[in-house]
């Protein structure tokens, strides 16, 4: 057995703690003690989150219904133990001296951090039989993807329902703000376009949901939200008779700007350009 493990147990029932502080007359409830908000949790899925994403399968909302629902939700993350120390014993024998406990990450198809977050204990155990569940508020999720650098927020992976928070929705959580999708902000559309100012070849410019903004649950069904991404589609009507280098070029210098624009590049995941001829 572990020594530190062992100097625990042999512990067990003591009247003080590690550090000689009496356990009398402490209140670790969570009445008592600030730090402890889910005393008498239940383990099951939020409600309101649940009846969001059950609204998002049926079209009643769209994907910010679901954002709006977590904002004030309890969620499960999940942590490991990992070692931090270890060493020979006694005997000869490797021993786990100290061990810290790791929040568990995922990397998403394009190589980003994601960090999975679990709508109830049953979820996450069905995902990571070997993971411990740690209840906090889903804004507080969101900040430990931040702290993680984690682009991505995975809500429930594996479950008959996965909904994926992308990176300006994760912001906008962990700050306790509304979100706005890219592809519904008007005033979005106006930073496009004024970087489309003064490209000859560009008639007009749309925006739009990126084919990545829907996903699909266990059944295949398509849901109007919760996807990785792309999250947002740029069209661009361009003038008749361009060569398909001017097309490119066109494109390159108008993502260019876009890229030196701070407004869209907090506001905008990810992003498919789209070309076609405009209408005369």
């Amino acid at each position: 057995m572990p020594g530190h493990i062992a100097a625990a147990l042999a512990r067990a029932g003591a009247r003080t703690d590690s550090a000689g502080r009496p356990w009398e007359g402490r209140d670790l409830s969570g009445d008592g003690n600030p730090l402890h908000h889910f005393d008498d949790d239940d383990g099951l899925a939020d409600a309101g989150v649940a009846a969001a994403l059950a609204a998002l399968a049926t079209g009643a909302v769209d994907e910010t219904g679901v954002h709006r629902a977590l904002a004030s939700a309890r969620v499960f993350v999940a942590v490991v133990a990992s070692l931090a120390e270890g060493g020979l014993g006694e005997h000869g024998f490797a021993e786990d001296k100290e061990a810290d406990m790791a929040l568990v990450t995922l990397s998403a198809p394009d190589g980003r951090k994601a960090l999975p977050v679990f709508t109830s204990v049953a979820r996450l155990s069905a995902w990571h039989p070997g993971a411990r569940p740690v209840a906090v508020y889903a804004p507080r999720a969101a900040l430990s993807a931040v702290a993680e650098e984690a682009q991505l927020v995975v809500v429930d992976p594996g479950a008959e329902t996965t909904f994926v928070l992308r990176r300006p929705a994760v912001w906008a959580l962990a700050q306790q703000r509304e979100w706005t999708p890219s592809y519904s902000d008007p005033e979005l559309l106006g930073e496009v376009q004024q970087a489309a100012a003064g490209l000859g070849a560009v008639r007009a410019v749309e925006i739009s949901a990126g084919a990545g903004v829907a996903s699909r649950d266990s059944s295949g069904r398509v849901l109007a939200g919760g996807g990785a991404g792309p999250e947002l589609r740029l069209t661009l009507a361009l003038e008749h008779g361009l060569s398909a280098e001017a097309v490119r070029e066109t494109v390159a210098e108008l993502h260019g700007r876009l890229a030196g624009n701070r407004r869209f590049a907090e506001s905008v995941d990810s992003l498919e350009v789209k070309v076609r001829p405009a209408q005369d």
